[in-house]
């Protein structure tokens, strides 16, 4: 279940075989390989599915987590609503976010961090999610919160979609890039988009770093092929594609032990509600997504995973 990374061999091959004319080719080929032969994947997941998880599960969502599609971030005893916001606001505050900047939002979800970013830090946000109903979702709540002119969203898929160079002053994602199936590739494709002295923000779920025994690795597979991603990165892999795509990290923080309370609430709200019954209606995806609500707590209990924050930027000034 180690990755068989075979978009990324196809790379080391072009890199470490004839073409080699360079030691930072080299070196670049080796990164490349390490990666590929380390990282933990889930063969089995397909953009099909990821896509029509959204469609069918946004409801779900809606019910058990409100407008976020992500973690909490805890200071104390604050609401999970309250918590959710502190993480939109804490990762605005790491990347510096200021009022009329052009941001994109890859993996925007119902669009809840993109209309917060819009609504209260003044930014002008572009959303992009693969799921249609979600795409619609986040075009209604922006025009009822009064920040449709500041917003737009595309139902796009983020490996596939383009924009124009030096479009944006801000890439900004929280737990999207866990469901791309090639990261190097599109951190590379997504510095382009970037003005010089823009910034990306990144929340992210990894995997940990040494995984010390095989059971670890069985929990990161588990909450790869209950989540539907299709691997998870660690902390140094990150790092790594983003200062390959010619981006300089400046921060990358743990923040594991503040977003763990997400979990415990989630299971408390499935085993009160009847939506475990309901995703069983929908799809075994769905039902099995709800089924290893536990599985990702105990994995950042054993230290199998990791929750990461990234701040990196591009050369240059703006």
């Amino acid at each position: 279940r180690l990755s068989s990374g075979a978009s990324l061999c196809d790379d080391v091959r072009s890199v470490l075989g004839l073409g080699v004319t360079s030691p930072t080719d080299f070196r670049r080929g080796l990164r490349l390989y390490e990666t590929a032969i380390r990282m933990i994947d889930c063969p089995t997941i397909t953009k099909d599915q990821i896509r029509r998880h959204y469609d069918l599960a946004t409801p779900f969502y809606w019910l058990l987590w409100g407008r976020h599609v992500h973690h909490g971030l805890w200071n104390g005893s604050e609401s999970a609503n309250v918590a959710q916001q502190n993480l939109i606001d804490t990762l605005a505050r790491a990347a510096g976010i200021q009022s009329g900047q052009r941001v994109v939002d890859i993996g925007c979800g119902m669009g809840g961090s993109s209309i917060r970013l819009a609504h209260t830090f003044g930014c002008d946000v572009t959303g992009v999610t693969v799921s249609r109903v979600q795409a619609g979702w986040a075009r209604t709540t922006a025009r009822i919160r009064g920040v449709a002119k500041q917003t737009k969203f595309h139902c796009a898929d983020a490996e596939q979609i383009s924009f124009d160079p030096e479009s944006f002053d801000v890439l900004w994602s929280i737990e999207c890039t866990e469901h791309l199936f090639d990261k190097p590739r599109f951190f590379r494709r997504a510095a382009e988009w970037l003005r010089p002295g823009g910034r990306v923000a990144i929340c992210a779920w990894l995997a940990g770093d040494p995984l010390d025994d095989e059971a670890m690795v069985q929990q990161v597979y588990d909450v790869c092929e209950g989540f539907l991603c299709p691997s998870l990165g660690t902390s140094n892999d990150y790092a790594r594609w983003l200062s390959d795509a010619g981006l300089t990290v400046q921060r990358r923080e743990d923040w594991t032990d503040r977003v763990c309370e997400t979990w415990e609430i989630c299971l408390r709200r499935v085993k009160r509600s009847g939506v475990r019954w309901l995703a069983r209606l929908t799809g075994r995806d769905d039902a099995c997504f709800l089924d290893r609500f536990e599985t990702i707590l105990n994995a950042y209990r054993s230290g199998a995973m990791r929750y990461g924050c990234f701040i990196a930027s591009k050369h240059g000034r703006g």
